[in-house]
């Protein structure tokens, strides 16, 4: 038989002389931390315990305790001013709404017979519905959403970089400064395949600007990464580089730097900075199972966003070069086969004829191991180091072949197809809001000849409401021949400038060619 209450007793008694054994414990404890204090005090003193490191930070607390106090202030105070929220407007379709009935006629009654008259004088009577209007389903309203994200100033004529992402379905552009000022902004050019994005604000300056840095930032590094995460404006987060040339898959000339600074949605487009106050690269992605930070973030690093911002800016559009050749990487089976001694490089695999690499003399079963003197990763290393080099550079190719390693010099020509800085539906906020989506004609399959080609419209817009449908080619906008969708965005801006309310299109065809007024967008 089990004696509940002598049970609870020794237990009682038990637990008395466990408190007592942890009270005890605890002291000891308490003792023992004080007691390796005063040795690690001594050992500061005496400097015998301690790396040289610690030994230095430990001589500067003494002469000012201040001084070793971790703070980012400064930099932040300095560069802070040069971030901005970018706000987005963005046309949502909404889903058709049925109005229940409908006319008679929709039923399958022949018009002005007795139930064809009833439905419609039921449609007429319903709540809301005036004299004569018939229920039929009419287009769908259109809706608008807002995007958000952040943005810098790079020059102090009004120049913002930010995410392709953020701005490609807008049709109005706004940015709110860090001292409060909303300022309205065009997109003046993107590049889908790096993620950016370059805006031009027309107020009027000098605004706060900050560079890129000339050099790159190694492992280890501390970052701080300022933006409008959850539409929370001018939010500073720091922490340090944990990886380079990361390749997650969001396009072909992925190298981004990783960080564990905290980046959260709204952060996209804006800037992470090193100790000087030099943006080393541009916030993108995050990878997060639940859309928060988790303490991995991707950057465009600098030397990729100031050469593509800088070729936005002056050209309208990111002009790559082009070698020609399909390649894949150099494993070591390949490696073994052909006779080289590690797994390294680029194998061409095909060189399309008349290319800059067929010309230079590039053949299949090519390793190309370096390029300008640096080595050669992988093929996507070989990839990104071309498209890095303007068109009509001499790439100097070291290319190991039959048991040997030659140099091949190679004149590079341009990547064709490419589509960017205002083309299709990331073109400049002018042309989306007039419902245009344009390309270059000769980069559209099945259309020759020269002019911008209009590849799609918006349903409901100012164009199609003027007759305007994909396939047509634009000639000539505001009096000026045009070839890429910037040239129209420009022809727009001009007009305005000069106080026009329209700008007039020549549209050409294998019928002929006619012209087209569209009235200009406000606001």
């Amino acid at each position: 038989m089990i004696d509940n209450h002598n049970d609870q007793t020794n237990t009682s008694d038990a637990s008395s002389r466990l408190r007592k054994r942890g009270r005890n414990r605890r002291a000891s404890l308490l003792l023992g931390a004080v007691a390796l204090g005063a040795v690690t005090v001594a050992g500061l003193a005496q400097g015998t315990l301690l790396p040289p490191y610690n030994q230095a930070v430990a001589a500067t607390t003494a002469a000012n305790p201040a001084a070793v106090q971790p703070s980012f202030a400064d930099v932040v105070a300095k560069v802070k001013p040069a971030v901005v929220s970018v706000r987005v407007k963005v046309a949502e379709t909404a889903a058709p709404e049925e109005s229940g009935f409908s006319s008679g006629e929709d039923f399958g009654f022949p018009p002005g017979s007795p139930m064809e008259r009833f439905f419609r004088r039921f449609g007429d009577n319903a709540p809301g519905n005036g004299p004569g209007r018939d229920m039929r389903r009419g287009p769908a309203p259109k809706r608008f959403g807002e995007a958000q994200g952040s943005g810098f100033f790079v020059t102090s004529d009004g120049y913002i970089v930010t995410n392709n992402h953020v701005v490609e379905k807008g049709t109005k552009v706004e940015v709110t400064t860090d001292d409060g000022r909303t300022l309205a902004a065009k997109v003046v050019g993107v590049d889908p395949k790096t993620d950016l994005a370059l805006l031009k604000t027309e107020d009027k300056g000098p605004f706060p600007a900050v560079p890129f840095a000339k050099e790159s930032p190694r492992i280890g590094d501390w970052v701080i990464a300022v933006g409008n995460p959850f539409g929370l404006g001018g939010t500073v987060t720091a922490g340090i580089v944990s990886a380079r040339g990361r390749d997650i898959g969001a396009g072909p000339y992925d190298d981004f730097l990783q960080i564990d600074a905290p980046v959260n949605r709204g952060n996209s487009g804006g800037p992470t900075f090193n100790l000087a106050g030099e943006v080393v690269g541009v916030n993108t992605a995050i990878a997060s199972p639940s859309g928060g930070s988790v303490g991995i973030a991707f950057a465009v690093p600098s030397e990729t966003a100031g050469k593509v911002i800088a070729e936005i800016q002056d050209h309208g559009s990111v002009k790559r070069g082009f070698l020609g050749v399909q390649i894949q990487p150099v494993t070591l089976d390949i490696a073994e086969g052909i006779g080289l001694n590690k797994a390294q490089g680029a194998l061409v695999a095909r060189v399309e004829e008349g290319s800059p690499g067929s010309k230079a003399g590039l053949k299949s079963g090519d390793a190309i191991t370096a390029l300008n003197g640096k080595p050669v990763k992988d093929a996507r290393d070989l990839s990104r180091a071309v498209a890095m080099l303007d068109p009509g550079a001499t790439a100097e190719l070291s290319v190991y072949r039959n048991g040997k390693t030659e140099t091949v010099k190679v004149k590079l020509g341009a990547m064709p197809g490419e589509k960017t800085a205002a083309a299709g539906p990331a073109s400049a906020a002018d042309l989306g809001r007039l419902g245009l989506a344009l390309a270059p004609a000769d980069e559209v399959r099945g259309m020759e000849g020269k002019g911008v080609a209009i590849v799609g419209v918006e349903p409901g817009s100012q164009a199609e409401e003027k007759g305007l449908r994909a396939g047509d080619v634009i000639a000539e906008a505001g009096g000026q021949k045009v070839s890429t969708p910037q040239d129209v965005a420009s022809a727009i801006e001009k007009s305005r400038k000069e106080g026009r309310k329209a700008v007039l299109l020549q549209l050409a065809s294998p019928q002929g060619s006619r012209f087209l007024a569209l009235t200009l967008p406000t606001g």
